[in-house]
């Protein structure tokens, strides 16, 4: 249904590294990484994706709220890595890898909260 979604963050730097470290146990990486300050545009834009950058941060005024952002895992396995990965990488527990039987029987998720206070989630849907 989405093409992609983009959002500004408080510290972009921070950001990309966060989202770099987080989102490879997904097959995820930053794919894109341009500088438009000097084209007149307000910065710095990170793309991330597995074949072309589908999710984007950028430099900007951040937003206020809780904004969900949830990914696609292959599996149990990976949820688990994206999980660790990103607490390793500075995010606060929102919710360690399980089912949650509440949205269907296989519904496998973790989910944590970035430097920015949103929640990301990672998510498979398979039976283990």
């Amino acid at each position: 249904m989405l093409d992609h979604i983009g959002f500004p963050v408080s510290d972009y730097e921070r950001s990309k590294a966060f989202y770099s470290a987080a989102l490879a146990p997904l097959g995820i990486q930053l794919l894109l990484d341009m500088d438009l300050s000097d084209s007149g545009g307000p910065g710095g834009y990170a793309g991330f994706g597995v074949s072309r950058p589908q999710f984007w941060i950028g430099t900007g005024q951040p937003l206020t709220g809780r904004l969900h952002v949830a990914f696609a895992a292959q599996d149990r396995a990976q949820v688990r890595a994206f999980y660790e990965a990103a607490l390793a990488a500075g995010a606060t527990d929102n919710g360690a890898p399980g089912l949650r039987l509440h949205y269907h029987a296989n519904y496998y998720g973790a989910f944590v909260i970035d430097p920015d206070g949103h929640n990301i989630e990672a998510v498979s849907h398979l039976p283990e």
